[in-house]
């Protein structure tokens, strides 16, 4: 067989498969569940039925692979730009365009029926409104027209909460929206603090993050002023939450951190590289919430 034919043959079904499961970033997903479960604790004052945890994270799943898997279709022009994009499926040609848009569009299908059918109507109703909101609000509105882009399109993120907690209850209360709150507050500091980082692909791509639009000093003061109203925002679920002082503690153990954090990368940024924040993020938001599940199995 020549060069050429073994460069034209079609990807082996394991290398498919990857291809389609990169699309919906899974890692993305996998913090996204963290923030499902302990709000399901909260809202049951317990363990709910591992049936229930289960068909919840499946669909929250489901729902959020589509989501990521219609905003790479969306945005592969500008993926093919990117340096820590390009290698992605859609753009190097190895899954068509049309292929992933159905995929994707059957993957948040397939999440409104299992979450209507095995949990509760207003959880799939929840998880389908983080879908359109991600797809539509974030990806094609606001992305490439405003630095607010991920400060308002990243509330999509901060849905799986509720939809854990509507799974649990057929409703909501005021704790699942300082969830909510929470995430959208703390989104806008991890995704800057990694942003400062990939400022130039950004700008060559022409997307208007706030480095890019307003400068990283600007963006590091928004990173600090951000972070303090995340701190406050999480002392609200303590009585929002009927939780005690196992979840305040690490709330505010771990928000002084963050604090500190975004402080010294604020004061001394030629010393202290933005990605320490983003990693540092990524682990606060899931100790915050497992604290919460914690505070509720654990007797006082």
């Amino acid at each position: 067989m020549s060069a050429n034919a073994v460069a034209m043959a079609p990807p082996h079904l394991g290398q498919t498969v990857r291809n389609y499961v990169s699309l919906t970033k899974p890692r993305i997903i996998v913090l996204l569940l963290i923030t499902t479960v302990p709000a399901m604790v909260v809202a049951e004052r317990g363990w709910p039925s591992g049936w229930l945890i289960l068909a919840t994270l499946a669909g929250g799943t489901l729902s959020a692979a589509g989501a990521n898997v219609i905003n790479c279709w969306y945005d592969r022009d500008i993926d093919a730009i990117m340096n820590r994009t390009r290698s992605r499926p859609l753009v190097t040609g190895t899954i068509e365009p049309a292929h992933a848009l159905a995929f994707g569009i059957t993957l948040g299908g397939g999440a409104f029926v299992l979450l209507w059918a095995a949990t509760t109507l207003a959880a799939a109703v929840l998880a389908l409104a983080a879908l359109l909101f991600y797809v539509f609000v974030y990806t094609v509105w606001l992305k490439r027209r405003t630095p607010q882009n991920i400060v308002i399109g990243g509330a999509a993120g901060a849905f799986p909460p509720m939809v854990g907690w509507a799974a649990v209850t057929g409703d909501l209360s005021v704790a699942p929206w300082v969830m909510f709150a929470i995430i959208f507050f703390w989104t806008p500091p991890h995704f800057w603090a990694l942003s400062l980082r990939l400022k130039d692909d950004y700008a060559e791509a022409g997307v208007p993050m706030l480095p890019v639009t307003d400068g990283v000093e600007v963006t590091r003061l928004q990173i600090l002023r951000y972070s303090v109203l995340l701190v406050i925002v999480t002392a609200l679920l303590g009585p929002a939450g009927n939780l005690g002082w196992i979840y305040l503690a690490t709330a505010f153990m771990a928000g002084g951190v963050f604090v500190w954090k975004a402080f010294r990368l604020w004061r001394s940024p030629a010393t202290v590289p933005p990605m320490d924040l983003y990693l540092y993020s990524l682990l606060y938001l899931a100790v915050l919430f497992i604290a919460m599940g914690i505070d509720v199995v654990v007797p006082r």
